[in-house]
């Protein structure tokens, strides 16, 4: 597993580095997404997570719910567009579990997304990560994750 300033970033997974979300292809023609650590490290400890409900679609590059923590509050921007078809009421309960455990617990939503074909290719590999995301660190002036 990369590890990029001390931040996990699994290689099992794709990222989507400038909007900070991971994809994990289910293999039933969806896709789960979440925040990677450095999300969550930069963001601090998360606060409330409003997601887009059930059956609602998310256009590419656009939000597909709502995270707040004490420094920051934001959209969570998903790469690929979609139907909500799970969101994950255990977030929605206890916002800090993507602080805790981002890529098991902490998942966002699960989408149906409508090109994903097209979509996989823009997003990176985990073996792939670690220069993209140093350059990410560097440009957005975060050390790591503690």
């Amino acid at each position: 597993m990369p590890v990029v300033r001390g931040c996990n970033l699994p290689d099992e997974l794709l990222y989507d580095v400038d909007n900070h979300i991971w994809f994990q292809d289910q293999g039933d023609g969806t896709v789960k997404l979440g925040m990677t650590t450095v999300a969550t490290a930069m963001a601090g400890k998360l606060v409330a997570y409003t997601p887009k409900r059930v059956g609602r679609s998310v256009r590419a590059g656009k939000s597909c719910g709502t995270l707040e923590s004490g420094k920051w509050v934001g959209p969570a921007k998903s790469a690929a567009g979609g139907e909500v078809v799970a969101i994950n009421e255990d977030l929605v309960a206890n916002p800090s579990l993507a602080n805790d455990d981002p890529y098991d617990a902490g998942w966002l939503v699960i989408l149906k997304p409508e090109d994903w074909g097209s979509v996989v290719g823009t997003l990176v590999p985990g073996a792939d990560v670690t220069a993209p995301y140093e350059a990410k660190m560097d440009s957005e002036g975060f050390g790591g994750c503690a």
